[in-house]
């Protein structure tokens, strides 16, 4: 522990480090047990180009290779946000990892694992992220306030990835089109 500002530090990738920041970087990480495959889950998540289906704030996601895809995202003010990603780490059925380019948008670097849930009830899916809030510390309250900030966004991520493999759609309140017009919106 630092005597200077009270925090730990150890030696581990951003990405599995235990603690909340690793240099200017926010770390968070967020798990949920789906039922399904571990393999049926990767598969789906290693198609990148699903991924906008279940991200809310992903516009798209254009894979280049197997290794690297560019990626679009509403960020705060509905700007758009762009980087391109390489997968770091791969092991199928396991786990992915990634890190974006040093000139993105938005620094980021995660990894997704899949990993068997005890007395045979799905897969606990484990997400941790990493990024570098644009504009520092105002930037990531201008996020949070606008609702969103990854850490936010990447809890309800899971939970459109859980709806989506467990019922095959993504439960919304959103009224849609004949609904409004039905009300006369």
């Amino acid at each position: 522990m630092s005597e200077d500002d009270n925090t730990q530090h150890d030696d581990a990738p951003s990405t599995t480090s235990k603690h909340g920041k690793s240099g200017d970087l926010e770390r968070f990480s967020r798990a949920m047990t789906i039922s399904r495959e571990p393999t049926e889950l990767y598969r789906y998540w290693r198609d990148f180009s699903n991924l906008p289906t279940i991200m809310d704030n992903i516009v798209s996601v254009t894979p280049v290779n197997d290794e690297i895809s560019d990626w679009v995202a509403i960020g705060p003010g509905d700007s758009e946000v762009k980087w391109r990603a390489r997968v770091t780490e791969d092991i199928e059925g396991a786990f992915i990892a990634w890190k974006s380019d040093e000139d993105a948008d938005v620094f980021n670097e995660g990894r997704i694992s899949f990993s068997p849930a005890q007395g045979n009830r799905g897969t606990v899916v484990t997400a941790t992220m990493s990024y570098d809030p644009p504009a520092g510390f105002v930037g990531r309250i201008v996020a949070k306030v606008l609702q969103r900030e990854p850490e936010v966004q990447l809890r309800r991520d899971l939970r459109r990835f859980k709806q989506l493999m467990e019922t095959g759609e993504i439960a919304t309140n959103v009224r849609n089109p004949a609904q409004l017009a039905k009300e006369g919106k």
